[in-house]
């Protein structure tokens, strides 16, 4: 079995448990990073969210290496990716440790570094792909999620 494809599904499974269950507590610890948000960081958001999350990582390895496959993939491991760092940024301004934090950094950041290097060098995927794959999974962290709360907070104040 080809693991390179399955490899988001495990690692964000895994982020998960670290996020709510070992050690736990990022609820919480979100709303204490970004209290103005804290109205949309509800436990309703967060099983939508890392439910969406689990079923395009499974779409990801069911697509395998196919040209969809791999896109989905690299745009999947650029969401993971920008997950770490925002774990990592929260820690820092909060001087406490992000539950997720960990296996962000542990699984997400090398895995989306193995996985780009390796589809571009074997040819699987172009620059422009890449390139393309990695704006559209970042952007959840780089805005779009931030969006996604504030609209919440406001549409629970009305």
């Amino acid at each position: 079995m080809d693991w390179i494809p399955w490899a988001p599904l495990a690692a964000a499974s895994l982020h998960i448990v670290e996020e709510f269950v070992l050690p736990g507590g990022f609820p919480a610890w979100d709303r204490a990073y970004r209290p103005g948000l804290r109205r949309s960081i509800t436990p309703r958001f967060h099983i939508v969210i890392n439910g969406l999350l689990l079923m395009v990582c499974y779409d990801a390895g069911a697509l395998g290496r196919s040209p969809w496959g791999i896109g989905l993939w690299l745009t999947v491991t650029a969401l993971l990716f920008a997950n770490a760092v925002w774990h990592l940024v929260g820690a820092v301004r909060t001087r406490s440790y992000s539950p997720g934090m960990a296996t962000g950094l542990l699984l997400y950041v090398p895995l989306a570094a193995y996985g780009y290097a390796y589809y571009l060098h074997s040819g699987l995927a172009s620059p422009p792909t890449a390139i393309l794959a990695f704006a559209a999974g970042a952007s959840y962290h780089l805005g779009v999620g931030n969006a996604l709360h504030r609209w919440r907070v406001r549409r629970r104040k009305a």
